[in-house]
């Protein structure tokens, strides 16, 4: 058996091999074994850590070789546990990267994508090029984040030393084999990627003053990068492994692992962000599309994850680490159940909630500034943060209805958001929605589900869906009878007035 780059695929270790997912978000990572027992995936969680950001004189930059570190150390965990043979796949966040010099080496720590630095880069590229234009090469959604403008502030001096420009999980194959590649799926979030070129679009990389060449070649979910090198780590105790390319931004992974069957259907990969979208062949660049700030980010197999970014559990993340009390997820729920509903609307979108100092002052001042009722206590707001999430996710399925032309008739929520019961049943309630929810743990199924397609344990990405369809008890949420476009279009037009005012 060969795989995309001609590496021979013993079939006997086929059978006998064990797929590990390393799966890495902004606030925590887990190494994931996964394995298929008598027709049904089963996973097991070998190791959890943390992660996140720090400020060093006024910039936000990411531990990169603390997430290296853990995943070496759960890699040696899983041999002491017996297995001493296996693949693996690494996926993250996307749109940051790594700047590596001629000698291999990092240059500089990696800059979280939360930082303040491309705060007006936008509007700083609009001088010299429409956002129509970039929006039509790339299909992405302009967010301040994303990779083009990271790129643009970058300190020139470094980029002129630059001979790799890595994202994420892409630097991490690469201090595992030596290998660089650049992974579609996460590539394209750069906005760098033009959508009908299949390529890196020459005049955007020129705009921003980097070349073709210090990006690594373009490469598919599901093809084989190269071996672990252990003589690289001796002070580990490492298995034989195969690390595979697999769908690397996590939410590309987390779409893999939807158990979405037939048409129809819509996701919801809810963690830090919500991802709402759909899985199409064909990327749409139309004028509404542009307006509603919607991406079309590569999906795998050659498919569109055309989507809507919206704002996540960020939001309650960030008031748990301010509130005084150390509130549980399912607490703020409790919480939020005791008081009445939607007394705020907020447009959780705006930018001022990406990263600010105090969340709970911040939501607090908005709506101050918007003359409503203050949210005070825990559960006020909670009830604050879910109500417009929920209301965020019906206006978008809506969204995708009119942009697409596509009916939709049920939502599947997947990743660890899915987990809330109470914003699941918000959701379908204001969507007029049949919601489906889980696996909580969509993005390491997916990163899986590739590792097992790539080595032919899997057939297709048909196959794959449905044995997670076989390996999982889908909970579904009726939408309840409620007044559901007087919530909605209050909070149109209290947001419309918002935004003209400004």
């Amino acid at each position: 058996m060969l795989n995309k780059e001609g590496i021979s695929l013993d079939k006997r270790k086929v059978d006998s091999v064990s797929y590990i997912a390393v799966d890495i978000g902004a606030s925590s990572g887990r190494l994931i074994l996964g394995e298929i027992n008598n027709g049904k995936l089963e996973m097991q969680e070998i190791s959890r850590f943390a992660n996140g950001f720090t400020n060093q004189n006024g910039t936000s930059f990411w531990d990169v070789d603390h997430l290296l570190n853990q995943i070496l150390l759960g890699l040696q965990k899983a041999k002491s546990m017996g297995y001493e043979h296996c693949t693996v796949g690494i996926d993250t966040w996307a749109v940051d990267y790594v700047l590596v010099g001629s000698n291999g080496k990092r240059l500089r720590e990696a800059v979280s994508y939360r930082d303040a630095r491309t705060k007006q880069t936008i509007q700083k590229m609009e001088k010299f090029i429409p956002k129509k234009t970039i929006y039509e090469k790339t299909g992405i959604q302009f967010q301040p984040f994303n990779t083009i403008y990271q790129l643009y502030e970058e300190d020139k001096k470094l980029l002129d030393e630059t001979d790799k420009i890595l994202l994420i999980p892409d630097y991490l194959g690469y201090c595992l084999t030596g290998v660089a590649v650049t992974e579609e799926t996460n590539g394209s979030t750069t906005q760098l990627l033009n959508i009908h070129k299949h390529d890196f679009d020459e005049e955007l990389l020129g705009l921003i003053g980097v070349k073709k060449s210090q990006f690594a070649k373009l490469t598919e979910p599901g093809t084989i990068l190269g071996l672990l090198k252990k003589d690289w780590f001796p002070e580990f105790d490492l298995p034989d492994a195969e690390i595979v390319t697999v769908a690397t931004h996590d939410t590309a992974s987390a779409v893999v692992g939807t158990p979405g069957e037939g048409e129809n259907w819509a996701y919801l990969s809810s963690g830090t962000w919500s991802l709402l979208g759909i899985e199409t062949d064909i990327p749409v660049v139309s004028r509404q599309a542009l307006e509603e700030n919607y991406t079309n980010e590569w999906g795998a197999f050659k498919t569109i994850r055309f989507l809507k970014n919206i704002m996540g559990m960020w939001l309650i993340q960030e008031v748990r680490r301010i509130l005084p009390k150390n509130y549980t997820f399912p607490e703020f729920v409790e919480e939020a159940k005791k008081v009445s509903g939607f007394k705020q609307v907020v447009n959780f979108n705006d930018e001022r909630f990406l990263n600010p100092e105090n969340m709970v002052e911040e939501i607090q001042q908005y709506c101050r500034e918007t003359n409503q009722v203050v949210p005070e206590s825990a559960g006020e707001l909670a009830n604050c943060i879910y109500n417009n999430l929920a209301i965020l996710y019906s206006i978008a399925l809506d969204e995708l209805e009119q942009i697409t032309g596509n009916k939709i008739d049920r939502l599947h929520i997947v990743g660890g958001g899915s987990n809330n019961e109470w914003l699941n049943q918000l959701t379908a309630d204001l969507s007029g929605r049949n919601v489906y929810a889980g696996p909580g743990e969509a993005t390491a199924v997916g990163n899986l589900l590739m590792q097992m397609i790539a080595t032919g344990r899997l057939k297709d990405l048909k196959e794959a869906r449905a044995l997670v369809r076989e390996s999982i008890d889908l909970k579904m949420y009726r939408p309840k009878v409620i007044d559901r476009k007087t919530i909605v279009l209050k909070y149109k037009k209290a947001v419309n007035s918002m935004m003209a005012a400004k």
